[in-house]
């Protein structure tokens, strides 16, 4: 046991080094005002949290949550019909399935949105297809319609995997006792099928509304400017307006709805197995 805490100390130092103390600062500059490179200097403030409530960054705010939430029940509505017939393949043909969800994935973040810049752009390879049809040309991009491709393009896998791993775990005998007492496919789906993978569509939602709610390349790259996020907001203030006291404030703004979105989704979790639990003893 001994050796097993010994071995955790460098992990330990990691986390203090490169996750508490960073967070610390960041709670420390959104509370206070004055020069960041002198911490002696520094004066207690909420002026930063006081210009969040302006409606200028309300709105982006909002902005950013609305559209993080579209995404995500776009790609849970994409993503459930896809896990299921990946997880009733026939086992060669699942790898093979896999493997084309799996490969995008390893391509580099920023090359694939820059490959939905060359589609969605007005000269790029969409418009160009429709021009050559005889159709009109379409305004995507940089807007709002171009961001939330994006979004489901990039984060469609993060959903698809976690519902197919609960699906593929789901006994069959379940299915086929509800098949023997005539239960219809649907109410199959219903009351069996759906309650059992409530744990992966909620691992999924978790897994792609954050990192859509915090994105700024998808943003920056396809919104153009026109449709700024609040991870846009906090790399202006970081890297170009030189106010690290707005931007930690905003950083912890995202991260307390972050975990409050992560306490819903816990208890819907929660719920979900007790429903489950029920359920199988009825």
């Amino acid at each position: 046991m001994r050796k097993v805490r010994i071995l955790a100390y460098p992990y330990s130092v990691w986390m203090a080094i490169f996750i508490v103390v960073p967070l610390i600062l960041v709670l420390l500059y959104s509370f206070t005002e004055g020069d960041i490179r002198n911490l002696a200097a520094l004066r207690f403030s909420t002026r930063s949290y006081e210009r969040v409530l302006e409606p200028i960054y309300l709105k982006v705010i909002i902005n950013s949550f609305v559209l993080a939430t579209i995404s995500t029940l776009c790609c849970l509505v994409l993503g459930y019909p896809v896990a299921m017939i990946v997880s009733r393949a026939n086992p060669k043909v699942r790898g093979m399935l896999i493997m084309f969800l799996v490969v995008p994935m390893w391509m580099n973040f920023l090359l694939r949105t820059y490959a939905w810049m060359s589609i969605l752009s007005p000269n790029g390879f969409l418009n160009r297809l429709l021009e050559v049809v005889g159709l009109p040309k379409l305004e995507i991009m940089p807007g709002k319609t171009a961001v939330l491709l994006g979004m489901i393009y990039n984060f469609l896998p993060f959903m698809i995997l976690p519902i197919y791993t609960v699906l593929s775990k789901i006994d069959k005998q379940y299915i086929e006792a509800a098949s023997d007492l005539g239960a219809s496919k649907a109410r199959t789906f219903f009351r069996i099928i759906l309650p059992l993978s409530i744990p992966g569509v909620v691992s999924g939602i978790t897994m792609v509304f954050l990192p859509a709610v915090s994105t700024f390349v998808i943003s920056g790259l396809l919104g153009g400017g026109k449709t700024p996020l609040i991870g846009d907001l906090i790399e202006q203030q970081f890297m170009w307006e030189g106010n690290w006291h707005f931007g930690s404030s905003l950083s912890i703004i995202l991260m307390v709805m972050i975990l409050i979105s992560m306490a819903i989704m816990s208890r819907i979790d929660r719920n979900g197995k007790q429903d489950e639990n029920g359920y199988s003893k009825a």
